[in-house]
Order: C-alpha cells, then structure tokens, then sequence
C-alpha cells in the first residue's frame, strides 16, 4: 500500500490494523497516526522482530488488504 494511501485512509483501517497486530495499544495506533515506517517500528518493538520481518508482515497484510479493498 502507497504510503500516501495509507495515511488518507489510517482511520478506516485502524482497527484492521490493530486486529492483525494484536499487541499494539490505542497508544501506539495514536503515535502511528497513519505513518508506515512507525507502524514498521512498533511491530519491531512489540514483537521483538527484526526490521525486515516486520517489514515483510507489514507488505503481506497491506497486499492482502489491497487485494480485499479498495484502499
């Protein structure tokens, strides 16, 4: 998902979001605020994943929820 794309459309998919990365708080997804790369940091940070695994959940969920959506 064009990162631009994602900030237009961050609180229509906020809650698809948060229900795919259970671990992130209310919190985080007001600190995100439709930014991928601080999406990218607090799957890091939640998950203890290394950059390019979070990275690469970040394009697999985003290319599926492309494909399910219009976003």
């Amino acid at each position: 998902m064009d990162s631009n794309v994602f900030k237009g459309k961050w609180k229509q998919i906020k809650g698809e979001t948060q229900k795919q990365w259970g671990k992130l708080t209310n919190d985080d997804m007001d600190v995100i605020d439709g930014e991928r790369e601080k999406l990218i940091g607090k799957i890091q940070e939640r998950y203890g994943y290394e950059k390019a695994r979070a990275e690469k959940e970040y394009h697999e969920w985003s290319s599926s929820y492309d494909s399910k959506t219009t976003v």
